[in-house]
């Protein structure tokens, strides 16, 4: 008798482990499911805006040229895909190239469409509020809140080497190769170090950047990982931003 009881006590805790186990396969795959289909409903959305959109003027050009390559990297990630995280980087991907289509469509004065979903590091960063000058290497690179001929290059605001960049409109992309990596990371992050301090008063909505600034002095940041993400090499990392 002691020997029946003990053998349907055993019994129980197998079928409970197994029930569990099942469960847990189960809540996986539907994470992945879910993953999945929140990649492919951004990278959709983004794709019929990039598709459908035409400039009309140098700013709007640029961002939709900025847009359709996050849509590019996009599909490409996606076709690698085969994680929740990896999905997830797809939909960081293609919702980066969504602000630039608001952006766009902001500057041919069409309604930019409903808000898309924020992220800590934009939050951090705030936009530009005002107009701001600074002279970087001989050269003089300003930043504006709204769009013109002079400052046609957006970017959506983010993290850039471990720094907060404002939201604004820019009269040149000169982040890109601090996120693109290799030598002109370096002159990137000389090029930052005067628009970090020279940004960063004119900046609404960045709680954090005034902290921020105070240590930087225009080297490399120690903390930069501006080369090709190894664990997936659907585009470029970018620093916490999204990859492209």
């Amino acid at each position: 008798m002691e020997i029946l009881i003990i053998l349907l006590v055993v019994g129980g805790l197998l079928a409970l482990v197994l029930t569990r186990g099942r469960g847990r396969g189960t809540t996986a795959s539907e994470q992945l499911g879910d993953a999945e289909a929140e990649a492919r409903r951004w990278y959709e959305r983004l794709g019929g805006q990039v598709l459908n959109l035409t400039g009309t003027d140098e700013p709007s050009k640029q961002a939709l040229a900025d847009a359709a390559e996050r849509y590019t990297a996009a599909g490409s990630q996606l076709d690698q895909a085969s994680t929740a995280p990896q999905y997830r980087l797809v939909t960081d991907t293609a919702l980066e190239g969504l602000y630039y289509v608001r952006a766009a469509r902001t500057a041919m004065g069409m309604d930019p469409g409903p808000e898309l979903p924020g992220s800590a590091e934009r939050a951090r960063a705030g936009e530009l509020a005002e107009t701001k000058e600074v002279d970087v290497e001989g050269r003089r690179v300003t930043g504006a809140p709204q769009p013109s001929a002079q400052n046609s290059h957006y970017y959506p605001g983010g993290m850039v080497g471990g720094r907060p960049v404002p939201a604004g409109w820019y009269s040149e992309p000169w982040w890109k190769p601090m996120l693109l990596g290799g030598v002109g990371a370096v002159g990137g992050m000389m090029v930052a170090g005067a628009l970090f301090s020279g940004f960063g008063a004119a900046a609404v909505g960045g709680d954090a950047m005034a902290a921020d600034m105070g240590g930087f002095d225009g080297g490399m940041d120690p903390g930069m990982d501006p080369g090709m993400d190894p664990g997936f090499d659907g585009g470029f990392d970018m620093g916490g931003f999204g990859d492209w």
